[in-house]
């Protein structure tokens, strides 16, 4: 079999696309290559939309946190610490033992008169329950990154805006906010990578791969039980991540040089990847 045909036959397995059958025997690095790129696709669906809607409920989260009324600011308080101070894997294990006890407790409720058993097997599913833990989690980390920049906003900024007669949602939008995103985007970035590197967490969760569609992780094992040989396959998922963190660093300097564009060159941060060894 060509490399070509492999590409054709396994390029998107992991979305059931293509040959259902893992190779066995006299496996290739072709299909080594290509399968562990179909399953970077899950890798890439549970970063880029945890990170989508975790972005804005971070900044709901840090802006609860700064609210000075108590019963807005300690809700958000509480549930930064608890994500923030507890492993990610422990997060995943118990959201799935209490997905996996749902349906067994049933959840039922009515609406005018008609009683309605809502269905939530899919919550115990990696596509959609995996995908909540790794949201709600950023949240909580993006929201201390946000709250931070919130508090470190320079107050002349502020007190100039007041001079001008910007105040309430307007100085919001068009002060405060622009220079928390400016402020906080470097470190932000940090966080983006490490979400997607902890996708990776996902195939020791309990969460199962629905069909053999797992994630590259997944594959990379499968193929070192079949080879007996784990020097091939972790390497390549690996350089995959490799990859997908410099299009992350990219896509994320853009952005920053844009939130950036009306400050002096030698006054523009500048991105710089630190990985965190201990979170």
């Amino acid at each position: 079999m060509s490399c070509w045909q492999t590409i054709q036959d396994y390029g998107l397995r992991s979305l059931g696309i293509g040959e259902r059958l893992l190779p066995r025997s006299d496996i290739t690095l072709c299909e080594q290559v290509v399968l562990i790129g179909s399953g970077m696709i899950w890798n890439v669906y549970f970063g880029i939309l945890a990170l989508s809607f975790g972005f804005f409920f971070a900044v709901a989260l840090a802006m609860g946190k700064a609210a000075k009324p108590w019963f807005i600011r300690k809700p958000a308080e509480w549930f930064i610490f608890v994500f923030r101070g507890s492993p990610l894997f422990i997060q995943f294990f118990m959201a799935y033992e209490a997905f996996v006890m749902l349906p067994r407790l049933g959840v039922e409720f009515e609406v005018f008169g008609i009683l309605i058993e809502a269905e939530t097997r899919w919550l115990a599913r990696a596509w959609l329950g995996a995908l909540m833990v790794l949201f709600l989690n950023t949240s909580a980390y993006a929201a201390e990154i946000f709250y931070g920049a919130l508090r470190s906003v320079p107050r002349g900024d502020l007190e100039a805006a007041d001079a001008y007669g910007i105040t309430g949602w307007k100085r919001f939008r068009r002060i405060t906010f622009p220079t928390t995103m400016r402020l906080a985007w470097p470190a932000y970035t940090n966080e983006a990578i490490f979400l997607f590197h902890a996708t990776t967490l996902i195939f020791f969760s309990s969460f199962p791969a629905f069909q053999q569609r797992g994630d590259a992780l997944y594959y990379a094992n499968y193929f070192a039980d079949r080879t007996f040989n784990p020097f091939i396959p972790y390497p390549i998922v690996a350089l995959y991540f490799v990859a997908l963190t410099m299009c992350i660093i990219l896509l994320f300097g853009a952005i920053n040089r844009r939130l950036n564009r009306h400050l002096p060159a030698e006054a523009r941060q500048r991105l710089r990847y630190r990985p965190n060894l201990i979170r």
